[in-house]
């Protein structure tokens, strides 16, 4: 993607950010993060050197929204609560970042006169189902309220595209990982977790009996994936993943490996919400984006680890 004019929409958050470094180069980027979950920190280089637009604000504030939107090409749209734990403790405030303001981003966009929204939809919007590997066209049974937020968000897409003509394409991240992912809040995804816990010669909390798989998706991957989306003639919606399973012990036991350090876990009692598992099925973003994985889990998790190593020294 060149010359374009794109809105990040949470661009200070782990996701984001990624797309947002990736594109700046090449584009014009403005990032709209209200810092509610995002970091500054995350791409304040970029704005530094005037490489994006950084706007303060919530995806709630239309006006905002539209002011931000006016003359933009596509809208990449990253913002959300991103915790399946901590959206069940406050759904009311998943459910405003969610779907209010999804529905704003959409709005906005159709009265810019935006060419695409790309969306970032979840693989939590499947649930618990017996079935795998999880196709797009399986009936979703979300089971946590943050789950339930990705999949309205997903229709009020479709209800766009058909109603208005707005072209939209939600893609449904499964597991990501990389650089700039936070390890320390106690909603931290495990990737990050275990890695942080490795290098401190910790031990890696595991919820559950640690067989429960998950399908790890590199956040460059995720990147590649909207820009194909966002370039794309297609609508819809689009599993974006490594397309293999792997359990929670297993990655506990190649991050050990990678790092060098001593395989500890901690078992702790499974979370509310957390599905037993997670495996895509990939071909259709294959076979109408292009899309296919370039890294493996083990060459991500050595990029994400050299990372965490860099940002110890600083």
């Amino acid at each position: 993607m060149k010359n374009k004019k794109v809105v990040v929409t949470g661009g200070a958050g782990f996701i984001g950010a990624n797309i947002s470094e990736t594109l700046c180069c090449s584009n014009e980027v403005t990032i709209v993060d209200d810092l509610s979950t995002g970091r500054i920190s995350n791409v304040l280089e970029f704005i530094e050197s005037k490489k994006v637009k950084f706007v303060k604000g919530s995806v709630t504030d239309l006006s905002l929204l539209k002011e931000a939107f006016n003359g933009a090409d596509f809208v990449l749209h990253q913002a959300a609560i991103p915790s399946v734990p901590r959206s069940v403790l406050d759904p009311i405030k998943t459910n405003e970042a969610g779907i209010t303001g999804t529905l704003c981003v959409l709005v906005a966009a159709r009265d810019c006169g935006v060419k695409k929204v790309v969306y970032a939809s979840s693989s939590s919007v499947y649930g618990e189902m017996s079935t795998l590997p999880k196709r797009e066209d399986m009936e979703p049974k979300p089971m946590s309220p943050y789950a339930l937020t990705k999949l309205a968000g997903e229709h009020y897409c479709r209800i766009f595209t058909e109603l208005y003509g707005l072209k939209t394409v939600a893609l449904r991240y499964f597991n990501v990982y990389g650089p700039r992912q936070d390890p320390v809040s106690e909603y931290a995804a495990v990737v990050p977790k275990f890695i942080d816990c490795a290098l401190k010669g910790e031990a890696m909390p595991i919820y559950g009996d640690g067989y429960q798989t998950r399908d790890f998706t590199y956040v460059k991957d995720v990147v590649r994936a909207n820009i194909l989306a966002a370039e794309s003639e297609v609508t819809g919606v689009y599993n974006i993943a490594g397309g293999k399973k792997v359990s929670i012990f297993e990655l506990a036991r190649i991050v050990s490996e990678i790092t060098g350090s001593e395989m500890r876990v901690q078992f702790l009692e499974p979370r509310t919400g957390d599905v037993r598992e997670s495996w895509a099925d990939i071909s259709k973003a294959k076979r109408d984006l292009g899309f296919e994985p370039k890294y493996s889990l083990r060459a991500g998790l050595e990029e994400t680890i050299k990372w965490f190593k860099c940002r110890e020294r600083e």
